[in-house]
């Protein structure tokens, strides 16, 4: 019997009274990759995290037993997690941001586990960051390795991220939502990546909220709810046939089989009927789209932007219009200009060339003091929910802004009561009010952002990523959101998404961007299951699928 390069026995982790990991237990033996699934709150991340010593500020974490790779580190101290960690274990987060020092370039941060634990010279640890960078996908590897974090794009600063955990090939590596920001095709790269590193004998811990890419790498899963693993068997018996309710609601709430203006959850519970399936109302709302005005139109735009050496073009003459109730789905690769184009939609940054339009009236070439009576017209809900709020601020005070308060503080009539009506419209308790947005679960957040988007009465939102952080019954939950929000209020959506599945589910119509163009749209039906350019045929390829069995 070979030895598990990873022990774990009766795991209990709690925060002050409250016991938030009750007695968790498992092992992963090399060249075996083990998947933890769950909402966010059940104590995925803190189990990851107590692995490496690091279950938080304020925490008492104890277990039967704790080892890996026949060391026992049940009472480890700091110094020898130290030793522990890169060498033994690698780890790699979601929160690629947040995880990289801004003030450095993202080859120092690889260089560093290479210059504690290795014995190479400066040269030999330079060309290994370039083949680490290259490794993971990292488009001009020697250029990438000068950028620091936020010259880099989500995507990219994962692939960076990636590349520092598996810089000493650790036997173990524990990978936190470790696609969770990347597009399809990077997203395929990856995974066979990871695969990879396991074929070599690496154990991995994957957390995950995305089923099919657990389904595609994991050799065993375990369900985590409250705390406890309430599942666990192969990755065919968990989704193939799961025993627990609880996990086939999550298998439910998989948006990817579920068409158009169909509900992924029902009276608190994501359970689509296969009648549902066939009730696709996607072709009827292009139809009626069709008849109506475009909202926003954007009539060849391009930007480009100064990078060492020249100029970077982020967008190439791109024209696209949004029609009202109408939902557009923007596809492409990280890097391929979408948020860039998203931007000059709002405003928020100038075309080189090329006009946005506004309900036919100029948007783009305004002065911005001219634009802002306007603004309230058009509407954002980003992927970084807490990045976008002043965690200063209560929700109440957020929203209020957003409604036109005054910056003074006083508040016209009725204010208290529009803030509590629209909390209730995006599914949150009026008390949410006085919380600060720090003590939210990422879902709650995600919905203040909602509330604080539609406060104005927008007739179009501009979405970007909005649910690619969250786990799928949050997902499925926020998707409906927005759903509902569209019928009642006639918005109109342009959602931009690296998750096809979501954009499938949501979208009446896709546009797919590469390079800085956009290579392909039409009817969402028609694009994403009979595509005529080679690129979306790719990018449809790469996007991993729910394998129930």
């Amino acid at each position: 019997m070979t030895e598990p390069l990873l022990e774990l026995a009766d795991l209990r982790v709690a925060f002050g009274d409250t016991e938030v990991v009750r007695g968790v237990s498992f092992s992963i033996a090399p060249g075996e990759c083990v998947a933890i699934v769950g909402e966010s709150g059940s104590g995925k991340s803190v189990t990851a995290r107590a692995l490496l010593g690091m279950a938080g500020r304020g925490s008492r974490a104890e277990s039967g037993v704790l080892r890996i790779g026949g060391r026992e580190l049940g009472r480890a101290g700091e110094r020898e997690w130290r030793r522990v960690r890169g060498r033994d274990v690698g780890l790699i987060l979601q929160d690629a941001l947040v995880s990289l020092d801004p003030l450095r370039p993202v080859g120092r941060e690889i260089d560093d586990p290479l210059r504690i634990h290795e014995r190479m010279s400066q040269p030999e640890r330079r060309a290994r960051v370039h083949e680490l960078l290259a490794s993971v996908g990292m488009p001009d590897p020697e250029f990438a390795a000068r950028r620091r974090s936020g010259e880099l794009s989500g995507g990219l600063r994962q692939r960076a991220l990636i590349a520092a955990a598996i810089a000493l090939d650790p036997p173990l590596l524990i990978a936190d939502e470790p696609t969770t920001a990347l597009d399809a095709t990077v997203q395929a790269r990856i995974l066979a990546l990871i695969g990879e590193i396991r074929s070599r004998g690496t154990g991995i811990l994957l957390i995950s909220h995305d089923l099919a890419v657990v389904g595609h790498l994991a050799d065993r899963i375990l369900v985590m709810r409250g705390g406890e693993i309430i599942e666990s068997g192969t990755a065919a018996e968990v989704l193939g046939a799961p025993r627990e309710p609880y996990t086939r609601q999550l298998i439910a709430a998989v948006p990817s089989e579920v068409p158009r203006g169909v509900p992924l959850v029902r009276n608190g519970s994501p359970v689509p009927t296969a009648a549902d399936r066939l009730e696709s109302a996607s072709t009827a709302v292009v139809a009626s789209a069709a008849r109506e005005p475009s909202l926003l139109a954007i009539e060849h735009v391009s930007k480009t932007f100064a990078v060492p050496g020249g100029r970077f073009t982020a967008v190439d003459d791109v024209s696209l219009e949004v029609r009202r109730g109408e939902t557009v789905g923007l596809v492409g690769e990280s890097g391929s200009g979408k948020t860039t184009l998203a931007r000059l939609a709002l405003g928020l940054t100038t075309p080189d060339t090329g006009e946005v339009t506004l309900d036919g009236a100029p948007w783009s070439r305004l002065d911005e003091r001219t634009r802002r009576p306007g603004r309230r017209r058009i509407g954002a809900i980003y992927q970084d929910a807490l990045s976008s709020f002043d965690p200063r601020w209560s929700v109440g005070r957020i929203i209020a802004d957003a409604l036109g308060v005054a910056a003074d503080g006083h508040r016209p009539p009725r204010t208290d009561h529009g803030i509590a009506g629209l909390l209730e419209q995006v599914g949150l308790e009026a008390s949410v009010a006085r919380r600060r947005p720090l003590t939210l679960s990422g879902g709650q957040r995600q919905r203040v952002a909602i509330a604080r988007a539609i406060a104005a009465s927008p007739e179009i939102l501009i979405c970007d990523e909005p649910v690619s952080a969250l786990d799928v019954t949050i997902q499925a939950q926020i998707l409906d959101l927005l759903d509902d929000l569209q019928r009642e209020r006639g918005l109109a959506l342009l959602f931009i998404s690296h998750d096809l599945g979501v954009v499938a589910h949501m979208a009446d119509r896709v546009a797919v961007m590469q390079a800085g163009r956009i290579v392909e749209t039409g009817a969402a039906d028609r694009v994403l299951t009979d595509p005529e350019h080679p690129y979306t045929v790719r990018l449809i390829a790469d996007a991993p699928r729910l394998v129930r069995a």
